[in-house]
């Protein structure tokens, strides 16, 4: 599946990002973006395996926090970064939007996978539906990793919703998706 930029993605519940660009420097592709969260809102503890994610604030204040670390804050004009392989998350810390810009290197399957987690949040309430985040996991498991999701639910429950989910023919929505890196 092609994604033609800029590709903005929004959900319900509070984020809003627009994937910008895809740009090469010293030989490194560099996927940039600017986000708006709104107070409170963020995403929960994730990981890139493979990608540094950079966010720069704008507006606001971002509270962030690696696995098992103490939660920090950032303002207008600092910039957080998050090295490959070190889960993460961050929020809005302030009562006022919080606006950021930022890049993901290299680019991968980010906008994909991500476009379609916030589909199926819209479609589910605010979460990813099962099927979705089990397929989704476990195709790009080389790229993405969700911390909240317990070891057991991952590695019992995933793989038997995705083989009655396959069954009923859940994955032809996934028709399209880019192979795993």
């Amino acid at each position: 599946m092609k994604i033609t930029l800029p590709h903005t993605i929004e959900n319900i519940t509070g984020e809003k990002l627009t994937f910008l660009r895809i740009i090469v420097r010293d030989g490194i592709e560099y996927l940039e973006a600017e986000n708006e969260v709104q107070p409170n809102a963020g995403p929960p503890m994730h990981v890139h395996y493979k990608q540094d994610e950079s966010i720069t604030v704008v507006s606001g204040k971002i509270g962030y926090q690696e696995w098992r670390g103490e939660k920090k804050y950032a303002g207008a004009g600092e910039t957080v970064l998050f090295k490959a392989g070190t889960p993460h998350k961050f929020w809005n810390a302030s009562n006022d939007v919080l606006r950021c810009t930022g890049y993901v290197s290299p680019a991968d399957n980010l906008v994909y996978f991500l476009s379609q987690i916030y589909k199926s949040a819209n479609e589910n309430g605010g979460r990813p539906g099962m099927y979705d985040a089990a397929y989704l996991l476990g195709r790009y498991k080389t790229e993405f990793g969700m911390l909240e999701i317990p070891a057991f639910v991952q590695k019992v429950i995933f793989p038997v919703i995705l083989f009655f989910g396959n069954l009923r023919g859940m994955n032809k929505k996934f028709i399209d998706a880019p192979e795993a890196l």
